[in-house]
């Protein structure tokens, strides 16, 4: 509810400040493509202002969120790795609960490992 609520505040205001735009700026604008010649261009287009400027806004904005998402690729990848470990590990987690379960059922204990014991040696 709230975000709609939001969404709403930030879209309409947006909007018609977009209709303004595109009724003050109603004029043609010749776009050109060549650099070399500004009288008689090799490609030139022409264009409401208003399209010119929402089409740059547009590019802008893509632009920005292609740049973004590539930042982010190594903080996604990594994620999708920790998940997949996570995922790997739930389920050992879960298979050695349900062997620990089978043997207190069974009223048998499971195999401990003597592990040779860790000696810090004093300093010289």
């Amino acid at each position: 509810m709230i975000r709609k609520l939001i969404t709403i505040l930030i879209l309409v205001p947006l909007a018609v400040l977009l209709v303004a735009l595109a009724v003050a700026n109603r004029q043609t604008v010749i776009v050109s493509f060549d650099p070399f010649d500004a009288t008689q261009p090799a490609f030139a287009l022409p264009l409401p202002l208003f399209a010119l400027m929402l089409a740059l806004a547009t590019a802008g904005v893509i632009v920005g969120g292609a740049a973004a998402w590539l930042r982010q690729s190594k903080w996604l990848s990594r994620a999708r790795r920790l998940e997949s470990e996570a995922r790997r590990l739930r389920a050992e987690n879960e298979h050695l609960r349900g062997r620990i379960e089978t043997a207190e059922l069974l009223g048998s204990s499971l195999p401990v490992v003597d592990a040779p014991r860790l000696t810090i040696p004093p300093p010289a």
